[in-house]
């Protein structure tokens, strides 16, 4: 698959085949997104997959803040990657100080572009994907083993596609976009 191609057709999905996705599958996933450019190469992402389908219940039971819709997409995903950025690294000085003024922000920032990545190689691999962002933290850590010096950012339901997933909905404009400075 052409990268434009992969750009223009990835698609939230929230609906899955019930088939398992192979380990090497999500092995070639993060082999790719491991590539995601990040402050001073700090590669702060981990991905940690949950494939046990009690695990993924008690999250969708328990971890959505009664978000009913982010529930049903857990309940019937095969995979749910909880991503999560190390602390401490991306945005600060060997000393522990703050880079710049955005301060902690960049593991933020780097763990998305190397989400987007990740979504895109699952994409090329034809597995669908939808990121989700309503989730309590330290619930999560109640049912799922998140290191300490991890933040969650996201979580990623993941499995193959039962339809093919609808048209991209109307985009702005580049115009509306784009200022190019004198």
């Amino acid at each position: 698959m052409e990268l434009e191609q992969a750009i223009r057709e990835r698609r939230s999905v929230r609906k899955y085949e019930q088939r398992e996705i192979p380990q090497a599958v999500l092995e070639e996933i993060v082999e790719l997104a491991r590539f995601s450019p990040s402050w001073k190469n700090t590669q702060v992402p981990r991905y940690h997959v949950v494939t046990n389908g009690e695990m993924k219940q008690a999250v969708a039971d328990h971890c959505v803040l009664g978000f009913a819709f982010n529930a049903k997409t857990i309940s019937r995903c095969p995979v749910l990657a909880v991503v999560t950025a190390v602390k401490g690294l991306s945005g600060y000085e060997p000393d522990g100080s703050f880079s710049t003024t955005q301060e902690d922000r960049w593991e933020i920032f780097d763990t998305g572009v190397a989400v987007q990545t990740f979504c895109l190689a699952a994409h090329a691999k034809g597995v669908g994907t939808v990121i989700l962002g309503v989730f309590d933290e330290e619930k999560i850590r109640q049912y799922v083993p998140i290191p300490q010096e991890e933040r969650v950012v996201c979580l990623v339901a993941m499995g193959y596609p039962l339809e093919a997933p609808k048209a991209a909905p109307p985009r702005k404009e580049v115009a509306e976009l784009l200022t190019v400075l004198p």
